[in-house]
């Protein structure tokens, strides 16, 4: 296989998961209840958050999910809240949530692009907040494509985001790779005919995630040695 391309998940693969979003779902479970932390908790269970420990359930929607699939799990127990609305504190309080960087992303990055690979970000996030966070730690220029669950192509588990980014830079599916932290990313990425890497930077464990990948990798530092095996 000659890899031309690489697409990664943004957040439990670019970005470590709990470091970043643990600080969102709280000020956000906080805003939307108006800092009553006895109703902060109970929207926290309904998320998968535990606002007193900050961890995530492993099946939560915040997870993999959109943040429309969050606002439609939301919308069942606030009626009252407008939909546009929560929508928009969602995204907001995305946009300023802490980045906390798996590995040192410049120079991996760059270490890829010297390789000739072209790069593009998938994410289930929205695509404001999603370029917001690449800005915000200087990387959003390396990539060729970036495309959120509202960009057009849908979101993950399905393959669009993935086609998305064959059409627009001319590499075929079987030239590509996604690199995700969980199985709506390895999904994606076999719906549409790419190579798969699981990392362990996110919620799911190596148990979780080899039966979907090529290869499971502990983050996505490693990646640059993979490729070299990979050509032997």
């Amino acid at each position: 296989m000659r890899v031309k391309g690489i697409v990664f998940d943004k957040d439990g693969t670019l970005f470590d998961f709990s470091a970043t979003w643990s600080p969102w779902a709280a000020a956000f479970l906080r805003r939307i209840c108006k800092n009553d932390d006895a109703k902060a908790e109970h929207m926290g269970r309904i998320i998968g958050f535990d606002l007193a420990t900050g961890r995530f359930d492993p099946a939560s929607v915040v997870i993999a999910g959109t943040p429309e699939d969050i606002l439609a799990v939301l919308a069942q127990a606030i009626p009252d809240l407008d939909h546009g609305e929560l929508l928009e504190i969602i995204n907001t309080e995305a946009e300023a949530a802490p980045m906390a960087e798996a590995v040192p992303l410049a120079p991996l990055l760059d270490r890829f692009r010297a390789m000739g690979l072209t790069l593009g970000v998938a994410t289930n996030d929205a695509e404001t907040p999603a370029v917001a966070h690449l800005a915000a730690v200087g990387v959003q220029d390396r990539f060729d494509f970036i495309a959120g669950s509202d960009s057009g192509f849908g979101g993950k588990p399905a393959p669009g985001q993935l086609l998305a980014f064959c059409d627009q830079t001319g590499i075929a599916p079987e030239n590509a790779v996604m690199v995700g932290d969980s199985l709506h990313d390895l999904r994606a990425g076999r719906a549409a005919g790419f190579a798969c890497i699981g990392v362990l930077t996110g919620m799911a464990t190596k148990q979780d995630l080899q039966d979907h990948a090529d290869v499971v990798l502990p983050d996505i530092g490693h990646i640059p040695r993979w490729l070299e095996q990979l050509s032997g």
